[in-house]
Formats: structure tokens, sequence, C-alpha cells
């Protein structure tokens, strides 16, 4: 049984940070699939969903990104993972995780915050009624907007035919348009919401702001809080001469030719898409990701 352990935890070290939330995705359905089984409810995951009503969510103010995490469905959930699968091989081969998960979370925030202010601000008669939201779907959607947005000329590969991601990420924005009149109103709500923030981070990190430092900070700070502090009693200091160039060491310098080498690609795939690179800026991209 310890061996099954730690194979599963040295599986669980080789994932992702995207692959690691299909996977919490994945245990929070089972964990709801369980729990309905055993008090007869369809509903055996509702201190996770977003709640319609502005009252209700000011008791559960954490569901504004449990709500994410939710899925009833199996289908719902499946596709939703399969498509963050498939963003996450593309995205996590450009981006640092931490901006991938930035885009993620915010992505899921301003999802919630769009269906909460259409379904408080809105007069009811241009509403559909609907219930409590769930669904990863305005997190993803994020991911694969802002794809769509910082690089739009990139082709990607649909069934039999190649498509600009431009191409893609307006026939969303088309479908959830339309979605809005249809059954899953709010859902559509949430979507648009997702994408609009995956659209404005494109813009702005194209611009060389990261609109995400902020919440990568505020998350920082809470995992050190709850991380174990690893203080020695004894501390032996060491002096010892450093190399500055500048006030800068040459590591420093090191990694910031790096970034802008890879900055300089990132551009040349927004402009041109990801198969106008040599196979050198290929190779180096590719290193500068591990």
């Amino acid at each position: 049984m310890t061996g099954l352990n730690q194979d599963i935890k040295a599986k669980l070290k080789e994932l992702n940070v995207l692959e690691k939330i299909i996977v919490i995705n994945g245990i929070v359905f089972f964990i709801g699939l369980f729990l309905s089984l055993v008090i007869k409810s369809g509903n055996s995951l509702g201190w996770l969903e977003l709640p319609k009503d502005a009252s209700d969510f000011i008791l559960k103010p954490w569901s504004i990104i449990t709500y994410g995490f939710t899925h009833y469905g199996f289908f719902h959930l499946f596709f939703n993972m399969l498509v963050l699968y498939y963003v996450s091989r593309m995205l996590l081969n450009l981006f640092d995780p931490k901006l991938a998960l930035n885009i993620y979370f915010l992505g899921i925030i301003f999802g919630g915050l769009f269906f909460l202010m259409v379904y408080n601000v809105l007069p009811e008669n241009f509403l559909k009624p609907v219930g409590s939201l769930v669904g990863a779907s305005a997190g993803v959607r994020a991911l694969l907007i802002f794809l769509c947005a910082y690089m739009p000329n990139t082709q990607v590969r649909m069934l039999v035919v190649n498509i600009k991601l431009w191409h893609l990420g307006l026939a969303m924005v088309v479908f959830d348009v339309i979605g809005l009149f249809g059954m899953n109103q709010g859902g559509s709500v949430a979507h648009l919401g997702g994408m609009a923030l995956g659209y404005y981070y494109a813009k702005q990190l194209a611009n060389g702001h990261d609109i995400g430092k902020g919440f990568e900070k505020l998350m920082d700070w809470i995992v050190s809080v709850f991380k174990p502090s690893q203080k020695s009693p004894l501390r032996t200091v060491h002096k010892r001469k450093t190399n500055t160039v500048a006030g800068h060491t040459k590591s420093e310098f090191r990694e910031f030719n790096k970034q802008k080498q890879i900055d300089l690609i990132l551009d040349k795939i927004s402009k041109s898409g990801y198969e106008s690179l040599t196979e050198e800026e290929k190779a180096f991209l590719f290193k500068a990701k591990d």
C-alpha cells in the first residue's frame, strides 16, 4: 500500500498546475456523487455553489471560487476538463505556470461577478429563471480567449482543417451571446465574464503589464500563512563575494537576457503564429519553460 501511495505522489508531482486542477475537479465531482447517494439529494455540493442572490452570497463568500470546482453532470465535467487539458498543453509551453493560474482563477472570479451583477442589477423581466452557478467554464474560457487574443494568427487543428485562434475565439463569443437567450443563460453570462477577463489580460500583457501580479501576491501570501515555518534556531552567516555590475549579479543579467529572448519569440508568435518560429527558437522556448 505504501508503494502505491508513493507511485500516486510521484505521478501527481509530474502533472503541471492545470492538470492538477483537473484532478481536483475530478475528486470534487466524485465526492459530490458519493454524497448524493448517501443523502439522496442532487444538491450534494450546495455549499460550494455560487448563489444568484447577493444576500446569499454574502454568507458564502468562498463560493466565488469554489463554484468553479463544482460539477454535477459527468459530461459537463468531462468537456470542461478536456478543453482545459488541451489548453494547458499549449499555454504552459509558452507561459509561466503562475500566469496560467492567475488567468484561470481571475476568469472564475470575473465570471462569478458578472453572474451576480446581472441577476442583482437587471430587471427580472429581462432574465430567465436560474439557480446557483456551477462549473469551471468561465476559467477555461478565460485561458482559451487569452491565447486567442495574445497570438490571434496562430493556427490550430480542428478535426480536418486548420483555423486561426482568433476565428475560434470569435466563434466562442458568438456562441455564448446566442446562449444569453437560451436555457443556460446564467452559464453564458459567466462565460462572457471569463472571456472578457482573458481578452483584457492578453491585451494588457502584450503592452507589458501583467494585471494578475496583485492576485498572485495575494495567493502567495495566503499559501505562506498555511505553510509551516522551517526556521532553524541556529544560523551561521558566511560572507562571500558577489560579482555585481551596476548593482546586479551575473545570474540576474542572464535571467534578464533569457526573458528578453522569450518576449521576442512570443511577440513573433502573436504576429505570425507558432509555425513561423525557427527550429532553434522552438528549442529555446521549450527549454526555457522546463
